[in-house]
């Protein structure tokens, strides 16, 4: 068996922060594989070469070209480095295909929010690319032991690797979301170059269409998703979203290992987008965030109210709806409320109208504003997550690392992540938040109402800011079971 210094790895994905993210795959793309290569790995990114990525990375040089898919249109292959700190470079390669990635809009949709027509074109070479990458058919010198594929975009990878040939790369599948799947038309499978056999329920067909995410599960030698509890979720109805029989069958071969955070970006003791840095042992230092927080989002200035924050994509798999509902009684407790986020046109339109309505107590801005979020967590007292689902979550691990204690429904990743406050967790260390379930407007509310009593003893809110903090949410032992399983797959 390699050692850990042997082991090469292409990370495939579709985003990575600070070049291209629309949500936790663009973290996650940039610290696990720094976290992976600070244990000696050879991890090396493959991402679609959009304008900010080509325009983002350093030391390009043409190392391959792909003129000769047939299915695809001309493409050139760069290596290059990702500067995430002055120190830490990450080697990628980038795919410069300008008819399919040079365009204005998001990586996903165009400036108006409407799917790239062509996305099963764009992820289809994303996913050979990183197949030929991973065989013995690659141009290049440097070939993987593993192919790590993420999300649907790079699904197609392992059915392509399964059927090529000759030598290639063992295949893992990881699952940020599985509500996102990829689905297109029966015809794409001629289109991507996939022989007519896979379009069967053994394969890579999906109620009459194609999945590029179930190509990834039932092709990949293992999958794993972004926490324990979503991992058993996701075998059921309703969060296997049609999938959960398949990945019931594949239950020997589904690992969840819950998500790190990354603590260079993320640490009340350094972040530069604070007006006051802190850390556990001066928490008095977190109000001049609070105060800055109120007064930048024109709320009343006010010390003992406590002031709720959010930081989310505004739609329903968020509960954005319910927080709606429950907004004018929050502030009756009385309470504060600060939101960040966009998505969903009608839930920006009624939380602005919300603002309208309590100026000094309701707060929101659409958008999404990185300064932002960081005081958002520093500033808030308590974090609002009150997601259906949640594969992993980001920001309840923020905000307890913040000393900002979350409330969020007992769902995913979520319920990995936060002990409920009781007496007896918030003597022995272990609470850090609070949890509610089912999920339900009132169960909502009483939660908030709960932990405001919380927040007005102050003893109690600070042991419960502490417990928070002391909790070790580095990727270092994520990226340790990670290797792990890619050293199982190894022959």
């Amino acid at each position: 068996m390699l050692s850990s210094q042997e082991l090469r790895v292409l990370f495939i994905t579709s985003e990575v922060f600070p070049l291209c993210k629309t949500g936790g795959l663009g973290d996650v793309s940039a610290a696990l594989p720094a976290a992976l290569r600070s244990l000696q790995n050879d991890v090396r990114l493959l991402l679609p070469g959009y304008p900010k990525v080509l325009a983002g990375v350093k030391y390009k040089s043409k190392v391959a070209d792909f003129n000769t898919l047939p299915q695809f249109p001309p493409a050139t292959l760069f290596s290059a480095r990702l500067s995430l700190s002055k120190s830490e470079n990450i080697p990628v390669f980038v795919i410069d295909c300008p008819g399919l990635y040079q365009r204005e809009g998001g990586p996903y949709m165009d400036t108006l929010g409407r799917d790239w027509p062509d996305n099963a074109l764009r992820f289809g070479l994303l996913s050979k690319i990183g197949a030929i990458l991973s065989s013995d058919a690659s141009p290049l010198a440097w070939r993987p032991h593993i192919a790590h594929c993420n999300d649907w975009q790079s699904g197609l990878t392992p059915a392509y690797l399964h059927y090529h040939s000759g030598k290639k790369a063992a295949t893992l599948m990881t699952i940020h979301n599985l509500a996102f799947q990829g689905i297109f038309p029966p015809g794409s499978v001629v289109q991507l170059g996939l022989p007519a056999e896979s379009f069967d329920i053994n394969g890579i067909e999906y109620y009459a269409n194609m999945s590029f995410l179930k190509a990834g599960l039932y092709y990949a030698d293992h999958i794993t998703t972004v926490s324990p509890n979503y991992a058993e979720e996701i075998q059921t109805e309703p969060l296997g979203f049609g999938l959960q029989g398949l990945l019931a069958t594949r239950r020997r071969h589904l690992t969840g290992i819950i998500n790190g955070i990354d603590t260079r970006e993320w640490d009340p003791a350094t972040d530069p987008h604070l007006v006051q840095n802190y850390t556990s042992k001066k928490l008095s230092d977190k109000a001049a965030n609070k105060s800055a927080l109120q007064q930048q989002m024109g709320l009343a200035v006010d010390a003992d109210i406590p002031l709720f924050g959010v930081v989310s994509r505004l739609n329903h798999q968020k509960g954005t709806d319910l927080l709606i509902q429950i907004a004018s009684q929050l502030v009756k407790i009385p309470a504060q409320l600060v939101v960040l986020g966009s998505d969903h046109a009608e839930l920006e339109h009624q939380l602005s109208t919300l603002t309208q309505a309590y100026p000094d107590a309701i707060a929101v801005r659409i958008g999404f504003n990185e300064a932002l979020s960081h005081l958002v967590e520093a500033g808030a007292d308590c974090f609002l997550m009150p997601s259906r689902f949640e594969p992993c979550g980001l920001n309840q691990m923020y905000s307890q690392h913040y000393g900002t204690p979350p409330i969020v429904h007992a769902t995913g990743g979520l319920l990995d992540t936060v002990v409920d406050y009781t007496p007896a967790k918030l003597a022995d260390g272990s609470a850090s938040g609070f949890l509610f379930y089912p999920m339900t407007a009132d169960n909502l509310l009483s939660t908030i109402k709960r932990a405001s009593l919380a927040y007005h003893n102050k003893k109690v809110w600070q042991r419960l800011q502490k417990n928070g903090m002391a909790k070790d949410f580095s990727w270092h032992a994520s990226a340790a079971a990670y290797r792990e399983i890619y050293l199982s797959l190894l022959p």
